[in-house]
């Protein structure tokens, strides 16, 4: 079938449209659709993380909600890439699991967790579109699954220990490349592309043709949308250049210093082997000059674009004082 509408795109939808309860089934239709059982989602929850600063888009969107069993679904968009990305997620499920049992209560009430990250940068390497993360208990010996015995309305139920501890969902929206045949196929392409099959019957995807069309907008809203996206297109431009400018000044310096220190070592220890050794470490350390080569280089791009320190420091790995003293240059 065509993909010939075009829709708001999920990550700006998440921001400012889909906390309305209205439109609380384009968010139940994702995650059914990804958790492979059908969501009701009972109330958003407020947390901490549920930003709305214009500078909050370039590190997270994210929803945080109750569905009907008690569960918390966390749906976070991340446009660029971040570092220790994984030690994030963890410190946002222990948090949302902390902020919802008071001291008073026992264990039983700890809410399980899902945590849902959609990523519109490249993270990791893999052959797959989507990766799903959960805790087992396998034994060492036998390989067999242990079974924990909890207590379900004064009845004692044994669980898999994966039925407690959080889940983790990861959806590489930019790695995604076929033509639509399941449920799952639809939702990424229009995560992607901001397209829907126009006889579509996945859950979620109805109601986005129904509530998320572009001509609906007021001007204004038209205007800020058009804002947002150019924003996020010219921040992946300034990361792309800076990344393929610091990798060739990298190759660069690597081939020169490799040079120069093969001959070095080549008269110490042969000259046969000193070229190998000095060319392997020469590039090793040209690629490492040229990787810090291209964190200054973004920072100073992202300067000039007038982002404020904490976004520089979490997209390039500088410290507050280098990236000061940038701005000082």
């Amino acid at each position: 079938m065509e993909q010939d509408n075009t829709y708001i795109m999920f990550d700006w939808a998440m921001k400012h449209m889909l906390r309305d309860k209205a439109n609380f089934g384009i968010l139940e239709g994702l995650v059914s659709v990804l958790l492979g059982e059908e969501i009701t989602i009972v109330e958003l929850l407020e947390s901490e993380s549920n930003q709305v600063s214009d500078n909050d888009k370039f590190n997270r969107v994210d929803i945080k909600a109750k569905n009907s069993k008690g569960h918390l679904i966390i749906v976070e968009v991340q446009l660029t890439r971040q570092l220790h990305y994984l030690q994030r997620i963890l410190y946002g499920t222990c948090k949302a699991i902390t902020e919802h049992i008071n001291i008073d209560q026992k264990y039983d009430q700890v809410k399980k967790v899902y945590s849902i990250s959609i990523l519109y940068c490249d993270y990791g390497q893999g052959d797959d579109y989507v990766y799903h993360g959960e805790t087992r208990f396998k034994g060492i010996h036998t390989g067999t699954d242990l079974m924990v015995t909890l207590k379900e309305d004064g009845v004692i139920v044994p669980h898999l220990p994966r039925e407690v501890f959080p889940e983790y969902y990861l959806v590489r929206v930019n790695v995604y490349d076929k033509i639509p045949e399941t449920p799952l196929d639809e939702w990424m392409t229009y995560l992607k592309t901001g397209k829907v099959k126009e006889d579509t019957r996945t859950p979620g995807l109805q109601e986005v043709k129904k509530k998320l069309q572009y001509l609906l907008m007021s001007p204004k809203e038209r205007r800020e949308y058009d804002a947002h996206i150019d924003t996020i297109m010219v921040q992946n431009d300034v990361l792309d250049t800076a990344r393929e400018e610091g990798l060739a000044e990298g190759l660069e310096e690597g081939k020169k210093i490799g040079r120069a220190e093969g001959l070095e070592e080549g008269r110490a220890e042969g000259r046969a082997e000193g070229k190998a050794e000095g060319r392997a470490e020469g590039l090793a350390e040209g690629l490492e000059e040229g990787k810090a080569e291209e964190r200054r280089n973004t920072a100073l791009k992202m300067i000039s674009m007038g982002m404020s320190n904490e976004i520089i420091i979490s997209l390039t790995g500088l410290s507050e004082k280098e990236i000061n003293s940038l701005r000082d240059f």
